[in-house]
């Protein structure tokens, strides 16, 4: 790795992943070289950028220190408001750069996504996004169940227990000998992949796809909760008060607890592919 890179690097390591986070340095051209036109970031080829993601521990590390103490201010989506303050934290640490922060749920006013985080994934070779295309010979036909097959992305380490949270794009900053990283292939037989794929489209409530390989470490059950509760009524699951109310009490404290996982989550945004949606997904 280049030593501005790895500079660069080490610099937003040490910002965000004490707090569960983990970063990887990527070419915006390699991103664009997968995407049609109106998918593409309108930077040169070269530009720096980073991809960054959530593991499991980001939970006790990031969010719950940040609603333990922001918690009063208004609150929309505790955790798309975590991870905000931590990227902000990457843009305040470089003052000199011009730094622009994609969230994977930004949308264009027309909708589209502003980044295809499991693509960005992809080539900055953090997980492997896999594929129908990536399954010879497939036994899916044109269609399944009214629905397309949608791809998903394993971690090699965290298998499908992780986020994809954002890019970092470096304006100005090109480097143009960074060599291209590889995404583990830790799915590489037909069948598994099939059986990963089935999984994520058909079976997500048991979050079964997520164990496709071994991961080091999964989501709690107090985590999994969270994530299975509808996002809007994560916020009374929170003993949080909603956004038209006013707290109760300035000493009111957090209901973390276990609880039994409630109905799934919609889908992040950023987990768009170009040409299909992925379905309803049990969380992040």
């Amino acid at each position: 790795m280049e030593p501005l890179v790895a500079e660069l690097k080490q610099k937003i390591e040490d910002t965000l992943c004490p707090f569960g986070f983990e970063v990887y340095p990527f070419q915006v051209a390699w991103y664009n070289a997968l995407l049609p036109p109106a998918f593409h970031l309108p930077l040169p080829g070269p530009t720096l950028a980073f991809l960054v993601l959530s593991t499991p521990a980001m939970f006790d590390r990031a969010l719950k220190p940040f609603l333990q103490s922001r918690h009063l201010q208004p609150l929309t989506d505790p955790v798309d408001q975590c991870v905000a303050y931590h990227l902000g934290r990457v843009r305040e640490s470089f003052p000199e750069l011009q730094i622009e922060v994609i969230a994977d749920y930004e949308v264009h006013p027309n909708r589209r996504p502003k980044i295809l985080a499991q693509t960005a994934a992809h080539v900055a070779g953090a997980a492997y996004y896999y594929q129908r295309q990536d399954v010879e010979s497939d036994p899916w036909g044109t269609q399944v169940r009214g629905q397309h097959i949608a791809g998903v992305c394993i971690h090699p380490r965290f298998g499908g227990w992780f986020a994809i949270r954002g890019v970092v794009l470096l304006r100005g900053i090109e480097v143009p000998n960074l060599p291209p990283t590889k995404p583990v292939d830790c799915v590489p037989t037909r069948a598994d992949r099939i059986t990963l794929l089935e999984r994520f489209n058909f079976h997500w409530r048991d979050w079964t796809y997520r164990d496709a390989v071994t991961p080091q470490e999964r989501y709690s059950e107090e985590q999994k909760a969270y994530f299975s509760t509808p996002p809007a009524q994560r916020l009374a699951l929170l003993g949080l008060p909603q956004p038209s109310e006013e707290p109760s009490s300035p000493s009111q404290e957090l209901h973390f607890t276990t609880l039994l996982p409630k109905k799934p989550q919609n889908p992040r945004r950023g987990w768009l592919s170009p040409t299909v949606s992925p379905p309803i997904s049990p969380g992040p």
